[in-house]
């Protein structure tokens, strides 16, 4: 499970609450607390960005910069950064996407929503295309034709909750669209405006009298 860490366990950057200006950085490394400041203000245009570095047990013990954590970041981002410090990973979250796509497809459709409230990350892969897309094709093995052009216009995970009479409406409601389509640029192009027929193609009209 050690391979699964790199060298920063967490990191998260933005503005302090209004009226603050200010910009600021927090990287939980993993032996280290790195806080990081920027000063946002038209009369010290040359002060340097500042930095703060202690260790891991140090931040459990300094209050004053939990606290500030906390004003800029919110009590969740302040209590993972605990967690964290305290030595309590969250190893599920750093496997490789492609064994975590493969894990969840063992779960059923209420886990994979529950799943999706437990942090940032597994609500955005939860909600992805990617997700939903390989979770089609497992669920139903093969793909039919003219599935992947309607989820690259609806998305896959409005595919996999649309029923399979609905797909195969849609489906052939698109092909005939597109028949129209080429049929019509077929037409366009065969037959020739008037405006460039010239006299000797119009024939002699005397042949008519």
């Amino acid at each position: 499970m050690a391979s699964l860490m790199g060298e920063t366990l967490f990191e998260i950057s933005g503005q302090g609450p209004a009226p603050m200006k200010d910009y600021f950085h927090l990287q939980i490394a993993k032996s280290e607390v790195i806080w990081r400041w920027w000063k946002i203000s038209l009369r010290s245009e040359s002060t340097k960005p500042g930095e703060f570095r202690e260790s891991h047990s140090d931040y459990l013990e300094n209050s004053m910069l939990q606290s500030q954590v906390r004003v800029v970041f919110g009590s969740r981002i302040m209590q993972h950064t605990l967690a964290l410090c305290e030595g309590h990973f969250d190893y599920l979250e750093r496997l490789p996407r492609r064994l975590l796509l493969r894990i969840m497809t063992y779960l059923n459709l209420e886990d994979i929503a529950q799943l999706g409230q437990t942090s940032q990350a597994f609500r955005k892969l939860c909600g992805s295309n990617e997700f939903w897309e390989h979770t089609f094709r497992v669920h139903y093995n093969t793909v039919p034709a003219g599935v992947e052009m309607l989820a690259s216009e609806l998305g896959w995970k409005t595919v996999f909750f649309t029923s399979k009479l609905q797909l195969q409406k849609q489906i052939s409601r698109r092909r005939q669209m597109t028949e129209e389509e080429n049929c019509q640029d077929r037409t366009e192009h065969t037959i020739p405006s008037l405006s460039y027929i010239s006299d000797n193609d119009r024939g002699d009209c005397t042949t008519l009298e």
